[in-house]
């Protein structure tokens, strides 16, 4: 196939779609760091937004949250516009950035019931609780969070993003930082939030979350979505793939993994020889 053609638009948006944006510009001075982007992100699905370093996930991230206005086009964030129904928007929305933003001199359980009452929510406490258990916190829950690893602070974070039952949930990488067991705790995480209905839009650097995740993927570069579909989709873009037989081998996050998950379990240090058949 060739792939030089032009890419396909995003689909047109539907009554279904949590996120539609059309036509939306952003500009700093001379930049434009948004020259006209198309998404839509459909109730109940995880997209992901792939994209290098200045493309504009977070101007477009920060838009959708009403933080930043547009210059031009339309956004609207379950049936609300951004720029016009900033109050519905922020109800509807929860945003979690590139880092936890949570209290850590506070225990896990304060700081939910601290955005529970910000929230005017009644019965924070029991929020609180359901929250701890839902992100397996429960027995870490009378701690203070500055003594979490960072992977406990960042589902500690998703869950403060759920204090309310937002129907749309932004995360702006949210992996940034943590290693490999931390990263798959908040995908594990991640995937629950979807399962319960909440509809996920990820930005991110890293193309193994984004095959991990999502249903769809969208390619943002130079402010633009240059094409969006589900991996299958993305994937037929490119030649066919030659049938080759190569030797497999694991990664090196594979073997990070199994040794220190077996590490854990026997307490004490194994030589590489011994533990060739965890790898295989």
């Amino acid at each position: 196939m060739d792939t030089t053609t032009a890419p396909r638009p995003p689909a047109r948006p539907t009554a279904a779609a949590a996120i539609s944006v059309r036509g939306l510009t952003r500009s700093y001075g001379d930049l434009a760091v948004l020259p006209g982007v198309d998404l839509d992100v459909a109730t109940g699905s995880i997209v992901a937004l792939l994209g290098t370093n200045g493309t504009g996930k977070t101007t477009l991230v920060k838009i959708l949250a009403t933080l930043l206005p547009p210059d031009g086009g339309t956004a609207t964030v379950a049936g609300a516009d951004v720029t016009t129904q900033g109050h519905r928007v922020r109800t509807a929305l929860s945003l979690t950035g590139q880092f936890a933003a949570v209290d850590g001199v506070l225990t896990g359980r304060e700081n939910l019931v601290l955005v529970a009452r910000l929230r005017h929510l009644p019965r924070p406490g029991e929020v609180a609780d359901a929250l701890l258990r839902r992100f397996s916190l429960a027995d870490a829950g009378d701690r203070r969070a500055a003594t979490y690893s960072n992977g406990m602070r960042r589902r500690l974070d998703l869950a403060m993003s759920l204090v309310g039952d937002p129907a749309v949930v932004v995360l702006d990488e949210p992996t940034t930082g943590l290693d490999p067991e931390g990263r798959r705790e908040v995908w594990q995480a991640v995937r629950e939030l979807a399962a319960g209905g909440t509809t996920v839009l990820l930005t991110t650097q890293y193309l193994e979350e984004a095959e991990q995740l999502a249903d769809r993927v969208a390619i943002l570069h130079g402010g633009r979505v240059l094409v969006e579909g589900t991996l299958a989709e993305l994937t037929a873009l490119l030649p066919p793939a030659r049938v080759e037989h190569v030797e497999k081998r694991p990664s090196l996050e594979e073997v990070f993994l199994a040794l220190t998950s077996a590490g854990s379990t026997a307490g004490t240090t194994t030589s590489t020889s011994t533990r060739q058949e965890d790898l295989r």
